[in-house]
């Protein structure tokens, strides 16, 4: 017998949502099946690559990790609605502009975790942006333009980018 399902109303990307999940649905699988937003990607089904990263109010978690249910209530930004005028997030154009991406899978977890380092830390080292990092697996890249790309794109926020 299939599990009842519920009604979950989602704050996502500046955007009041909702849909009937299944109690055990994760929020990356409502966001990607449920909703459309396939820029959280499912890397390992494991909780080790950061592929499902999105920002939870403001702080970047691994969206496998959550229940839909737990995150009613609560302001869930994906990639999509990182920069939603149009125009690119800092940060992403920093990925762009320093190479910080190869195949792109990784790529949205990365940024949305280096937004919320950037929103917590005022001009990070290399140590800090890695220790940030540390929980985002890039299988394409050796991890350097992907640090180039944080210090890039925090020197735009600080320079009068949008946040």
């Amino acid at each position: 017998m299939p599990e009842s399902l519920t009604r979950v109303e989602l704050h996502v990307n500046g955007e009041q949502r909702s849909l009937d999940v299944e109690p055990r649905t994760l929020l990356v699988h409502a966001l990607r099946d449920g909703l459309g937003l396939t820029g959280t990607h499912i890397g390992c089904d494991t909780s080790q690559c950061g592929a499902c990263t999105v920002l939870l109010d403001r702080r970047a978690v691994k969206s496998c990790t959550v229940l839909a249910l737990q995150a009613a209530g609560s302001e869930v930004t994906t990639i999509e609605g990182l920069a939603p005028a149009g125009e690119l997030h800092p940060v992403q154009r920093a990925f762009v502009e320093e190479h910080g991406l190869q195949c792109g899978f990784c790529t949205p977890g990365m940024i949305l975790t280096a937004v919320d380092l950037l929103s917590r830390a005022s001009e990070p080292d290399d140590a800090t942006i890695r220790r940030a990092l540390k929980g985002n697996l890039c299988r394409c890249t050796g991890y350097e333009t992907i640090v180039r790309s944080v210090r890039a794109g925090e020197q735009a926020l600080r320079a009068g980018g949008v946040a």
